[in-house]
């Protein structure tokens, strides 16, 4: 059995789980490279990652370099004499950081590789509407998500899944692959696999606002996969024009109804206790969404205090 000193990284809540993974197994985590901390909120205060927050409370070393490539930071890096490292939701290494370990470093993403490299694995997977994701290991190279794979787990994607719950599922399940790969590399035994070349793969590619923006023309269950595939974040969006007023309008969850209609595409149709915008296939009923300045809310409740004229529309 190898003895073996790892150095982790990663920064988001996704990648705590895997941390404590590793701490519970007993494994030696010499240090943790994490993104420095942020000002955030209105006050614009300092915040530290998740996985600052984590790592400190469990008395380990901290470094959270703002260039990798830093001779300082390798410096401090090397003093630590990691043999392995392991990266969870961090940014691309420069080569003098990956091939640093004895034993290499590998990666955990959040998709069955070669599918999905990118940001974004969790939420395009959504979107496209597909029914299986997964996570996977892999040794990390010069490019993105390119590297030979150690193992992968096949994960189902349910109906009712938005990106809060598939993340939640694939950082647990992400966790235990950790946990697995490096008991296989602990015992010397790893086999890997070349990423195959001749498959039609799709990109994970950042998102940005516009991505976020629902096009009422499209079919009701494609806006339905877009709305769950960036709930609770980034968050899908569309413009409300309402009486005089036009404003941007978070969505959260929606159901789709699919029946034929002759409503114009995007008009806003409001009973009681229910709201739905006319698609051409059907509807989308807004089951959550947020107003300017408001809470979150479920639609009977912002029905309560809030009043759609019969001419609002969605565009």
């Amino acid at each position: 059995m190898r003895e073996l000193r790892i150095v982790f990284m990663g920064t988001p809540h996704f990648a705590v789980a895997t941390l404590e993974t590793l701490i519970e197994a007993n494994y030696n985590i010499v240090g943790v490279i994490t993104a420095p901390d942020k000002p955030a909120g209105r006050g614009k205060k300092l915040r530290q990652s998740a996985v600052k927050e984590f790592a400190l409370a469990h008395g380990l070393k901290v470094l959270q370099p703002t260039n990798l490539k830093d001779k300082s930071f390798i410096e401090e890096l090397r003093a630590l004499r990691p043999n392995l490292q392991v990266v969870v939701a961090f940014r691309m290494l420069p080569e003098v950081v990956w091939k640093l370990p004895k034993y290499g470093t590998f990666n955990l993403h959040a998709s069955l590789l070669p599918d999905y490299r990118g940001a974004a694995p969790i939420n395009w997977a959504l979107i496209n509407g597909d029914t299986k994701t997964g996570v996977t290991t892999f040794f990390i190279d010069e490019k993105i998500d390119t590297g030979e794979m150690i193992f992968q787990k096949e994960v189902d994607i349910f109906h009712e899944d938005d990106a809060g719950a598939l993340h939640d599922r694939l950082m647990m399940e992400g966790s235990e692959l950790v946990l697995k790969t490096v008991k296989a590399i602990e015992e010397g035994n790893v086999t890997t696999t070349p990423q195959p070349r001749d498959v039609e793969t799709r990109d994970a590619f950042k998102i940005h606002k516009d991505t976020c923006k629902i096009n009422w023309n499209e079919r009701a269950e494609n806006i339905y996969n877009k709305v769950r595939g960036l709930s609770p974040y980034p968050t899908a969006w569309s413009i409300l024009h309402n009486e005089d007023r036009e404003m941007n309008v978070k969505i959260y969850k929606v159901r789709p109804i699919v029946e034929a209609h002759k409503k114009e595409v995007g008009s806003v149709i409001v009973s009681k206790d229910q709201i739905k915008v006319a698609v051409i296939d059907g509807f989308i009923e807004l089951m959550e969404l947020q107003l300017p300045g408001k809470k979150r809310m479920d639609s009977a409740s912002l029905l309560n205090g809030y009043h759609f004229s019969e001419n609002a529309y969605m565009r």
